[in-house]
């Protein structure tokens, strides 16, 4: 992903809310259609999706002919996998499961050069144009510029909250609302009052560290009242839900 695109995509998050779906379907056409529906950024989803990082791979140009800004979200903070889904153009990666500060620092020297952190240095992949971008442009700013998303999602991560925001280099925080729920003993009730207090709980300590903080939604409603709590990075719904809704929708009516 180019450097100008990401820097395009802070710039609107801090102007507003941005809105994306999770995507796990492996077809570029679905990307496309995402992208023409308006939506701002789409993620790409290793953790529950079949995609490896070769489909991850075509998914991302689809994206960038398309215009809709690809975010992976991966399995965990494993270095070879953030290093790889980075080297093949995303514009940036969400970590899920992070629990502590370590989590934090294992992603950062993952997904940053040097000073940031520690990822494998290579020029010769997708994301540095296969060698043509020069070369100190690359490893000093395009490459450092891709999107650090941290995904909280339970009690652990609650009692650590204050050390995670602590660390220097996230850009997004990002609530699982299901995992968070199921922490708290009312597994898949997200509008639960216990889930709610708790969000909030984050969201306040984000906005005073002055972090993005995003969440995911399922309907226009949930999307509005989070909004007005001052989230920006709204991931809302999942393309096969969306394709699921949809068609049901069509089927009532036709059948009615």
């Amino acid at each position: 992903m180019n450097e100008e695109t990401v820097t395009a995509f802070k710039q609107k998050l801090k102007a507003g809310a941005v809105f994306g779906p999770f995507s796990k379907t492996c077809d570029p056409g679905v990307i496309e259609v995402l992208a023409h529906s308006g939506f701002d950024f789409v993620i790409l989803d290793m953790e529950h999706g079949p995609s490896s990082v070769e489909t991850v791979q075509s998914l991302i140009r689809s994206a960038e002919l398309s215009g809709i800004v690809p975010i992976v979200r991966v399995p965990s903070t494993d270095e070879e996998i953030i290093s790889k889904v980075l080297d093949v153009g995303a514009a940036g990666v969400q970590v899920p499961k992070v629990t502590c500060a370590a989590d934090v620092h294992d992603a950062l020297n993952a997904s940053k050069f040097a000073p940031l952190g520690k990822r494998g240095v290579c020029r010769y992949v997708r994301a540095a144009n296969y060698s043509s971008m020069d070369k100190e442009r690359y490893f000093s700013k395009a490459a450092n510029e891709a999107l650090l998303i941290v995904q909280l999602e339970g009690l652990e991560a609650l009692k650590n909250l204050d050390e995670i925001l602590d660390v220097e280099g996230i850009d997004i925080i990002f609530i699982g609302p299901y995992d968070l729920s199921q922490s708290l003993g009312v597994p898949g009730q997200v509008d639960h009052p216990s889930v709610i207090e708790k969000t909030t709980e984050i969201v306040n300590a984000c906005r005073a560290k002055e972090i993005a903080v995003g969440n995911f939604t399922e309907t226009a409603e949930q999307s509005r009242f989070w909004i007005d709590k001052g989230l920006t990075y709204m991931s809302f719904s999942v393309d096969l839900g969306l394709l699921y809704t949809g068609a049901k929708q069509i089927v009532d009516d036709l059948k009615s």
